[in-house]
C-alpha cells in the first residue's frame, strides 16, 4: 500500500494514497488537519469528537453522524480529534470527516486543541465508539435553534441499553456526583457525566477550558453555571460497546473508574470552592460572634455553667475563622465569576473608601478596648478579679482589630482581582 507521510513534532502521520484529502498546515507544530475532498463548506454545526484507536467503530460512527445531519436538515462538519496509532484517521477521512491529528494527551486537551478549527456556530460532542446514537441529532438542533447555549444529554431521561453502563456507574457513581453538584450549585441536572452534549462556539470559547483529562466534563458543566448559559437537557440513547471493542475505562484497569470519579469530584470542588466557604463561614461567624458580644460585658452563668474568659477565646477563634471563610468565599466568587454579576456585587459591598473608613473606625474601637485592659493591668500590677471586665472587653477588642484587618485585606484582593483578572465572557480562546 502506498502512503502519504506528513511530519509533526509528535511524529509521522501516514495516510494511504487511496484516501483523498488535503493536509492543512497549522500554527501548532504538533497538530495536522486532514481535510477530505468532499468537505462541507460553511457549516452551521460542528460535531467534535476525540478518538483513540477506534478503527473498529469510527467508520460506522461517521456514517451515523451523516445520517443524523441529514435527518435534522442541517449543514454540519465532523471533526475527529485523533491521537491514534491505528487506522482511525484513515477510515474517518475516507468517510468524509475532518481529522485533527494530535498527540495522545487527554480528552479535555483534545477539545482545547480543536477550538481554533471549529467552523460551526453550534458544537455537539460525544464519543467515537458508537455508544451515543448520533443518528438522533434533532433534539440538540431544536434546542439550539430555540436559544439554548448549553444542551446536556441525559441517559437517564433517554434510554440505556442493557449492559451499556456498569452497575457501579449507573446506580452509584453518576447519581451520587450529579446529586453533589446539584446541591452545591442549586442546579437540576440529571446526568452530569453524559458524554453527548452541545454548546455554542461562543459559550465554549468563554468557558476557557483548562482540564486536560476526564474532568473536562465537570468543568464544562460548572463553568456553564458560572457563566449563566441558558441550559437545557435532552434525552439520549446510550448503547453498549460494539463487538470486539473494549472501553477505555476497562482498558485502564479496575482503578480507572475510581480515578475518573475522583478527578471529576476534584473539578467540582475546585470550581465550587465558595460552597465550602460562604455558608459554613457565616454559620461559624454567627455561632462565635453572638456569645462573644454577650460575654464582652462579663461572665455569664447558664444552669450552673459559667462562661468566662476561656469560653471567649474559643468564641473568638470561631468568629475569626468564620469571618475568614466567608471573605475567602467572596474572593473566590470574584475570581471565577463568569459574567461579572457577583464581582460587581462584591465591589459594591466592599467599596474602597467606605470599607477603609469603616474598618479604620472598627480597628480604633478595638484598640481602645485593648488599651483599657493594658492600662488597668499596669495599674493593678497583676491579674485579679478587678480586671475581669477589662479582660472580656480586651478579647472583644482583639476580634474587632483582627476582623477589621481581614476585611480590609480581602477588600484589597477583590479590587485587585477586578483590575487584573478579566471576566470569563471577555477572555475567550481565539
Amino acid at each position: 500500500m502506498i502512503e502519504k507521510t506528513f511530519m509533526s513534532v509528535s511524529g509521522q502521520i501516514a495516510v494511504p494514497e487511496s484516501v483523498a484529502f488535503n493536509a492543512v498546515s497549522l500554527r501548532d507544530p504538533e497538530l495536522i488537519l486532514l481535510v477530505p475532498e468532499n468537505d462541507v463548506a460553511d457549516p452551521e454545526f460542528s460535531i467534535v469528537v476525540p478518538a483513540l484507536n477506534e478503527e473498529i467503530t469510527i467508520g460506522e460512527f461517521v456514517a451515523w453522524c451523516k445520517q443524523g445531519i441529514a435527518a435534522a436538515g442541517i449543514s454540519a462538519e465532523i471533526i475527529i480529534v485523533d491521537g491514534s496509532w491505528d487506522r482511525t484517521a484513515e477510515i474517518a477521512v475516507a468517510g468524509g470527516a475532518r481529522v485533527l491529528k494530535a498527540p495522545k494527551r487527554g480528552l479535555g486537551r483534545a477539545y482545547i486543541d480543536a477550538i481554533p478549527y471549529i467552523r460551526g456556530k453550534y458544537i455537539v460532542m460525544g464519543d467515537a465508539d458508537c455508544t451515543y446514537d448520533f443518528r438522533k441529532l434533532r433534539p440538540f438542533v431544536e434546542k439550539f435553534h430555540a436559544g439554548s447555549e448549553f444542551v446536556m444529554g441525559s441517559r437517564f431521561k433517554g434510554s440505556i441499553e442493557e449492559g451499556a453502563m456498569p452497575p457501579l456507574h449507573r446506580y452509584f457513581g453518576t447519581p451520587l456526583t450529579t446529586w453533589i453538584l446539584n446541591v452545591m450549585y442549586g442546579t437540576k441536572f440529571s446526568d452530569i457525566h453524559c458524554g453527548m452534549r452541545g454548546i455554542t462556539l461562543d459559550g465554549f470559547e468563554r468557558i476557557g477550558m483548562a482540564s486536560q483529562s476526564w474532568e473536562y466534563a465537570s468543568e464544562m458543566v460548572l463553568k456553564s453555571v458560572h457563566l449563566g448559559l441558558r441550559t437545557d437537557e435532552v434525552p439520549v440513547s446510550f448503547l453498549k460497546d460494539a463487538e470486539g471493542r473494549v472501553s477505555h475505562l476497562v482498558r485502564g484497569g479496575w482503578s480507572a473508574p475510581w480515578k475518573a470519579g475522583w478527578i471529576n469530584l476534584k473539578a467540582m470542588f475546585v470550581f465550587g470552592a465558595d460552597f465550602f466557604l460562604m455558608v459554613p463561614g457565616l454559620l461559624l461567624l454567627l455561632i462565635g460572634l453572638l456569645p462573644l458580644c454577650v460575654l464582652a460585658f462579663g461572665p455569664i452563668t447558664i444552669g450552673g455553667l459559667t462562661l468566662s474568659i476561656n469560653s471567649m477565646l474559643l468564641f473568638l477563634l470561631a468568629s475569626l475563622l468564620g469571618l475568614q471563610l466567608f471573605l475567602v468565599g467572596a474572593i473566590a466568587q470574584t475570581l471565577y465569576d463568569g459574567i461579572g454579576r457577583r464581582r460587581e456585587r462584591w465591589l459594591s459591598k466592599f467599596s474602597y473608601t467606605r470599607t477603609t473608613v469603616a474598618m479604620a473606625a472598627v480597628f480604633a474601637v478595638g484598640s481602645v478596648f485593648l488599651l483599657r485592659f493594658i492600662v488597668a493591668f499596669f495599674e493593678h500590677g497583676s491579674f485579679d478579679k478587678n480586671l475581669i471586665e477589662s479582660d472580656h472587653q480586651a478579647v472583644f477588642g482583639l476580634f474587632l482589630m483582627a476582623g477589621s484587618v481581614l476585611v480590609f485585606i480581602s477588600m484589597l484582593l477583590i479590587h485587585a482581582i477586578a483590575l487584573y483578572v478579566p471576566i470569563a465572557s471577555n477572555r475567550g480562546i481565539k
